[in-house]
Protein backbone atom coordinates (compact mmCIF):
# COMPACT_ATOMS: atom_id res chain seq x y z
CA UNK A 1 0.00 0.00 0.00
CA UNK A 2 2.88 2.39 0.72
CA UNK A 3 4.21 1.89 -2.79
CA UNK A 4 0.76 2.65 -4.17
CA UNK A 5 0.64 5.90 -2.13
CA UNK A 6 4.07 6.80 -3.52
CA UNK A 7 2.76 6.13 -7.04
CA UNK A 8 -0.14 8.51 -6.33
CA UNK A 9 2.46 11.10 -5.25
CA UNK A 10 4.28 10.63 -8.55
CA UNK A 11 0.96 11.12 -10.37
CA UNK A 12 0.40 14.37 -8.45
CA UNK A 13 3.81 15.64 -9.52
CA UNK A 14 3.15 14.68 -13.15
CA UNK A 15 -0.08 16.70 -12.97
CA UNK A 16 1.83 19.80 -11.82
CA UNK A 17 1.18 19.49 -8.10
CA UNK A 18 3.34 18.87 -5.05
CA UNK A 19 4.42 15.20 -4.91
CA UNK A 20 2.18 13.77 -2.19
CA UNK A 21 -0.29 10.90 -2.34
CA UNK A 22 -2.55 9.10 0.11
CA UNK A 23 -5.01 6.22 0.21
CA UNK A 24 -7.54 4.81 2.62
CA UNK A 25 -7.81 1.08 3.33
CA UNK A 26 -10.20 -1.12 5.27
CA UNK A 27 -9.01 -3.46 8.00
CA UNK A 28 -8.80 -6.31 5.47
CA UNK A 29 -6.51 -4.25 3.20
CA UNK A 30 -9.02 -3.20 0.56
CA UNK A 31 -8.25 0.29 -0.81
CA UNK A 32 -11.49 2.28 -0.83
CA UNK A 33 -10.22 5.74 -1.79
CA UNK A 34 -7.11 7.57 -2.87
CA UNK A 35 -6.20 11.21 -3.35
CA UNK A 36 -3.29 13.28 -4.51
CA UNK A 37 -2.12 16.77 -3.72
CA UNK A 38 -3.97 19.44 -5.75
CA UNK A 39 -2.48 22.63 -4.28
CA UNK A 40 -1.30 24.03 -7.62
CA UNK A 41 -4.01 22.87 -10.00
CA UNK A 42 -6.91 23.72 -7.64
CA UNK A 43 -5.24 26.94 -6.42
CA UNK A 44 -6.01 25.82 -2.87
CA UNK A 45 -3.32 25.77 -0.19
CA UNK A 46 -5.38 23.23 1.76
CA UNK A 47 -5.40 20.77 -1.16
CA UNK A 48 -2.97 18.34 0.46
CA UNK A 49 -3.36 14.66 -0.38
CA UNK A 50 -4.51 13.80 3.13
CA UNK A 51 -7.05 16.64 3.43
CA UNK A 52 -8.42 15.78 0.00
CA UNK A 53 -8.72 12.15 1.10
CA UNK A 54 -10.34 13.02 4.44
CA UNK A 55 -12.90 15.21 2.67
CA UNK A 56 -13.76 12.43 0.24
CA UNK A 57 -13.83 9.73 2.92
CA UNK A 58 -15.93 11.67 5.42
CA UNK A 59 -18.62 12.05 2.76
CA UNK A 60 -18.63 8.32 1.98
CA UNK A 61 -18.13 6.63 5.36
CA UNK A 62 -19.53 6.87 8.88
CA UNK A 63 -17.33 7.62 11.88
CA UNK A 64 -17.23 4.03 13.13
CA UNK A 65 -16.14 2.86 9.67
CA UNK A 66 -13.37 5.49 9.52
CA UNK A 67 -12.15 4.50 12.98
CA UNK A 68 -11.45 1.00 11.64
CA UNK A 69 -9.58 2.27 8.56
CA UNK A 70 -5.97 3.07 7.80
CA UNK A 71 -4.75 6.13 5.96
CA UNK A 72 -1.52 5.39 4.10
CA UNK A 73 0.40 8.44 2.93
CA UNK A 74 3.64 8.95 1.07
CA UNK A 75 4.83 11.52 3.64
CA UNK A 76 4.09 12.17 7.28
CA UNK A 77 0.95 14.28 7.61
CA UNK A 78 1.62 17.95 8.32
CA UNK A 79 -0.10 19.63 11.27
CA UNK A 80 -3.08 20.67 9.12
CA UNK A 81 -3.55 17.18 7.71
CA UNK A 82 -3.09 15.56 11.11
CA UNK A 83 -5.85 17.81 12.42
CA UNK A 84 -8.17 16.74 9.60
CA UNK A 85 -7.37 13.07 10.23
CA UNK A 86 -8.12 13.58 13.93
CA UNK A 87 -11.45 15.28 13.23
CA UNK A 88 -12.42 12.50 10.81
CA UNK A 89 -11.56 9.87 13.41
CA UNK A 90 -9.46 7.68 11.14
CA UNK A 91 -7.94 5.00 13.38
CA UNK A 92 -4.49 4.42 11.92
CA UNK A 93 -1.96 6.43 9.92
CA UNK A 94 0.97 4.86 8.08
CA UNK A 95 3.48 7.17 6.42
CA UNK A 96 6.59 6.96 4.27
CA UNK A 97 8.90 9.98 4.43
CA UNK A 98 9.03 11.79 7.78
CA UNK A 99 8.17 15.48 8.03
CA UNK A 100 11.72 16.11 9.20
CA UNK A 101 13.08 14.17 6.20
CA UNK A 102 10.89 16.23 3.87
CA UNK A 103 12.05 19.45 5.51
CA UNK A 104 15.63 18.37 4.82
CA UNK A 105 14.76 18.12 1.11
CA UNK A 106 12.71 21.30 0.80
CA UNK A 107 14.86 23.60 2.91
CA UNK A 108 13.62 27.17 2.62
CA UNK A 109 11.49 26.59 -0.48
CA UNK A 110 8.49 28.92 0.01
CA UNK A 111 6.24 26.32 -1.64
CA UNK A 112 6.63 24.12 1.47
CA UNK A 113 6.40 26.37 4.55
CA UNK A 114 6.10 23.32 6.77
CA UNK A 115 5.71 23.30 10.51
CA UNK A 116 8.36 21.15 12.15
CA UNK A 117 5.71 19.33 14.16
CA UNK A 118 5.46 15.52 14.04
CA UNK A 119 1.96 14.10 13.51
CA UNK A 120 2.32 12.01 16.66
CA UNK A 121 2.56 15.22 18.65
CA UNK A 122 -0.55 16.66 17.00
CA UNK A 123 -2.50 13.44 17.61
CA UNK A 124 -1.32 13.28 21.23
CA UNK A 125 -2.95 16.69 21.82
CA UNK A 126 -6.33 15.32 20.73
CA UNK A 127 -8.85 13.12 22.46
CA UNK A 128 -8.96 10.33 19.89
CA UNK A 129 -6.44 7.53 19.86
CA UNK A 130 -4.77 7.34 16.46
CA UNK A 131 -2.15 4.68 15.88
CA UNK A 132 0.85 5.90 13.86
CA UNK A 133 3.29 3.71 11.95
CA UNK A 134 6.26 5.25 10.20
CA UNK A 135 8.48 6.25 8.70
CA UNK A 136 8.50 3.36 6.21
CA UNK A 137 10.30 3.00 2.87
CA UNK A 138 11.77 6.48 3.31
CA UNK A 139 14.22 6.15 0.42
CA UNK A 140 11.41 5.18 -1.96
CA UNK A 141 9.14 7.90 -0.56
CA UNK A 142 11.86 10.51 -1.23
CA UNK A 143 11.96 9.66 -4.94
CA UNK A 144 8.98 11.80 -6.09
CA UNK A 145 10.52 14.81 -4.32
CA UNK A 146 13.98 14.62 -5.90
CA UNK A 147 14.53 17.70 -8.07
CA UNK A 148 11.09 19.12 -7.27
CA UNK A 149 11.88 21.56 -4.47
CA UNK A 150 14.23 24.53 -4.62
CA UNK A 151 15.96 24.60 -1.23
CA UNK A 152 18.22 27.51 -0.50
CA UNK A 153 21.70 26.80 0.81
Amino acid sequence: MMRRAIAVAERARAAGNHPFGALLATADGRVVAEAENTVNTAHDVTGHAETNLVSLASQRFEGDELAAMTLVTSCEPCAMCAGAIHWAGIGTVVYGLSERGLLGMTGEDPANPTLDLPCRQVFAAGRKRIEVVGPLLEDEARAPHRGFWQPEA
